[in-house]
């Protein structure tokens, strides 16, 4: 075998590696799997802004999207808050989600971690 040919063999296997990234990347683009997550990431920091503005504690804020509609969000705080009834957190989780997201979902769990 040639160095010519060797170098072309190399060249090939490059351009064909290429444009499969090219394609993977375009198909990702297109349906819009990538703007879904920077999306949900972007809601999903806003709702913990806005409670822990409103509570004064940070929860973290996981979500679901399946087919382009949200499934669920799950909101989980560091400990217990008890300064409001679990019904009026509840109610303010419900709507900051909601408002954040721009739709509601299927399911909002509503959790607390209790440590050790």
């Amino acid at each position: 075998m040639s160095l010519a040919v060797g170098f072309i063999r190399c060249s090939m296997k490059i351009r064909g590696a290429a444009i499969a990234s090219a394609v993977l990347a375009t198909s990702l683009a297109g349906c819009g799997a990538v703007d879904l997550i920077s999306s949900g990431l972007k809601y999903a920091r806003a709702v913990e802004t806005d409670l822990q503005q409103a509570t004064g504690v940070k929860p973290e804020v996981g979500f679901n999207w399946r087919n382009g509609s949200l499934k669920s969000v799950t909101v989980t705080f560091p400990r217990v808050y008890a300064g409001k009834p679990l019904d009026e957190l509840a109610g303010m989780v419900r709507e900051v989600v909601a408002k954040d997201f721009r739709q509601t979902p299927g399911t909002i769990v509503l959790a607390f971690s209790l440590g050790r």
